[in-house]
């Protein structure tokens, strides 16, 4: 038995998230079938996040465990040509140790929500990026955006719906960039609740528009209620970057 290194790209807008569903389909049931159809082997593809319907990913690691002898050259090539015509990308495949695991091992995960501020609809980003189209101040939103770093009970941006046992989570890294009409969040930290990045997207986003303030941003965080999230931002713009093990 060889464990496999995945690294995988997708466009999340087809598919129902990263983890298998029963009422739609996902990536990880993607690969699967390409797996079992290139070994004739029923078995689990463990990726180290789980992305949401229609949020994508640039680098996503993943792991699977194959019995039948096949090179890690083999398995990419054959992977990538069995998911046709989904939108993923096997790129890059390498056997790991047994004990490496893609979401067990990672020590810090990485997203990117990515806005386009104009007035004009998007032409070849549609479902891949957020248009707001009034004009957002990316500094208030940087500043404002600091007061989440560190360990906080993030009650607040957390989905109704999230599994985790704890609210508390460490954010290592919230910043604000614009680059012309672009305007990207990036986010950092071992794990992520359900929803954390585009609740927290949302929120700058209204500190941006000048809806809210920077104080009313940290009111929301310490009043650990989810009915006090402003905007929980569209999923269209969010990406899974990388991961570090």
């Amino acid at each position: 038995m060889t464990r496999f290194r995945l690294t995988v790209e997708y466009d999340g807008r087809p598919f129902m998230g990263w983890q298998r569903q029963a009422h739609g389909p996902s990536v990880q049931q993607t690969i699967e079938s390409a797996v079992f159809a290139i070994t004739g082997e029923t078995a689990i593809v463990q990726g180290a996040g789980r992305t949401d319907a229609g949020v994508h990913a640039l680098a996503m690691p993943a792991h699977v465990d194959i019995a039948k002898p096949i090179t890690p050259f083999r398995l990419g090539e054959a992977i990538n040509a069995r998911v046709r015509p989904a939108p993923i990308a096997i790129l890059a495949c390498e056997a790991v140790a047994d004990d490496w695991h893609a979401r067990f091992s990672c020590v810090r995960r990485r997203y990117e929500y990515c806005i386009v501020n104009r007035r004009g609809p998007l032409a070849l980003e549609t479902g891949r990026a957020w248009r707001v189209p009034q004009p957002l101040d990316a500094g208030a939103m940087q500043a404002a955006a600091q007061a989440l770093v560190g360990r906080h009970d993030f009650t607040t941006f957390r989905s109704a719906h999230c599994q985790a046992d704890s609210p508390v989570r460490t954010l290592d890294r919230l910043d604000v960039m614009r680059e012309g009409e672009r305007i990207t969040i990036a986010a950092e930290a071992r794990s992520f609740l359900h929803h954390q990045v585009r609740s927290i997207a949302g929120c700058l986003a209204l500190v941006g528009l000048g809806k809210w303030r920077a104080d009313d941003l940290a009111a929301a965080l310490e009043a650990r209620n989810r009915t006090r999230l402003g905007l929980n931002a569209p999923p269209d713009g969010l990406y899974f970057v990388g991961a570090e093990y």
